[in-house]
């Protein structure tokens, strides 16, 4: 992989992670159409390290109360006493389901997953109950009124994004939404509750990475892609929760339905046949 090839991906991956437009359809198609290999399911988790950089920067105030407020609560013998406690160990817990899920299906998610017919399928399913939940949530809720069950309910969502083409953000935010949180609210439980699955599944990836040796022209090239991923991913966390504030999901929906519809037409054209 050359330097630009990973600047181009480290920018997709920031761009894209937080955004409900799914990152791992972005680093599958974009190389596609630029005529560059696949980087490989284990590259798309390693430059995730990134991101992650970027939500543990940007949400650093929250996450140092939350963890305060769960060491004082062992301590106290009180673990549970405090929401934000409370919101620790529901992010935990709720990362089990994708955290399984990714073990059991790590052959197919790397494989056949990856067939651009299964991301624009995802893109356009997701797509349209992202639309769904627009158009029945009640938008009432804050990230301090979530319970356990509205957690694990978000966690089980998570898993979903498995499939490429779902979106991580965009399946954790969608289910948010259903149960009631604001847009805002729900953007900002899916970073937080996406920081171990990112984590976990970028450093088991760079584990076998290293193994199997990337030399040092290779670990300078994915460092570039990383540092990429975590500026542009720290500018787009901040970008979506101001426009969510004040503005609907409404164009990622459309996004989603387009890319996915395009994709397919290119597939059954032929442009994309040997891709597929």
């Amino acid at each position: 992989m050359t330097v630009v090839q990973a600047i181009t991906l480290g920018l997709v991956q920031g761009l894209t992670e937080f955004l409900p437009i799914s990152s791992i359809a972005h680093l599958r198609v974009i190389p596609a159409l630029l005529g560059w290999p696949d980087p490989g399911a284990a590259f798309s988790a390693v430059i995730q390290l990134g991101t992650l950089l970027a939500v543990l920067v940007y949400f650093g105030r929250d996450l140092g109360v939350m963890t305060r407020a769960v060491l004082q609560g062992i301590f106290n013998g009180r673990p549970w006493e405090r929401q934000e406690a409370r919101l620790a160990w529901f992010i935990a817990l709720g990362t089990l389901p994708i955290g399984v899920g990714g073990l059991v299906f790590k052959r197919h998610i790397e494989g056949e997953f990856r067939s651009l017919y299964v991301i624009s399928s995802s893109l356009i399913v997701l797509g349209v109950l992202l639309w769904v939940a627009e158009r029945t949530a009640a938008f009432r809720r804050g990230v301090n009124q979530i319970g356990f069950v509205d957690s694990q309910l978000i966690g089980l969502a998570q898993a979903v994004a498995l499939i490429p083409g779902s979106s991580r953000s965009g399946t954790t935010m969608t289910a948010a939404m259903f149960l009631g949180l604001t847009r805002e609210a729900a953007a900002r439980f899916s970073f937080i509750l996406g920081i171990p699955a990112i984590g976990a599944a970028g450093l088991f990836e760079l584990r076998d990475l290293l193994r199997h040796g990337l030399g040092g022209a290779g670990m300078s090239t994915l460092l570039i892609g990383i540092l990429t991923s975590a500026v542009s991913g720290y500018l787009a966390i901040d970008l979506l929760l101001r426009y969510l504030r004040t503005r609907t999901t409404h164009v990622f929906v459309w996004y989603r339905i387009g890319l996915g519809l395009l994709l397919l037409g290119l597939l059954a054209g032929g442009v994309l046949g040997p891709l597929g």
